[in-house]
């Protein structure tokens, strides 16, 4: 959680977003485990990329909350698309380009 809030998100935004979050995946039938990075483009944690690298392999959905102005830059061969469906225009999920 220091995480979260050291990026200026309050508990209630979390408790909205993970509520948010989790009924998404709940109305896509994804039961498996997922991952969420909190990303404060101000305070960048190099140990992120490794969880991304590491959910990637294992197939598990990865989602961003941006905190700051940008996105962390995604891994070779993907993108993050944002999620329109989110009111805060925050949440980012990411996905594989097409052809890669």
């Amino acid at each position: 959680m220091r995480c979260q809030q050291s990026c200026g998100v309050s508990q209630e935004q979390i408790q909205s977003l993970m509520e948010w979050l989790f009924a998404s995946l709940m109305a896509a039938e994804y039961l498996g485990k997922s991952h969420i990075i909190w990303y404060d483009d101000a305070n960048p944690d190099p140990a992120r990329e490794q969880m991304m690298k590491k959910a990637m392999r294992s197939c598990e959905p990865v989602f961003l909350y941006r905190c700051g102005g940008r996105v962390q830059p995604p891994p070779k061969g993907y993108y993050w698309r944002m999620m329109q469906e989110h009111p805060s225009m925050r949440i980012y999920q990411l996905e594989v380009k097409d052809g890669e």
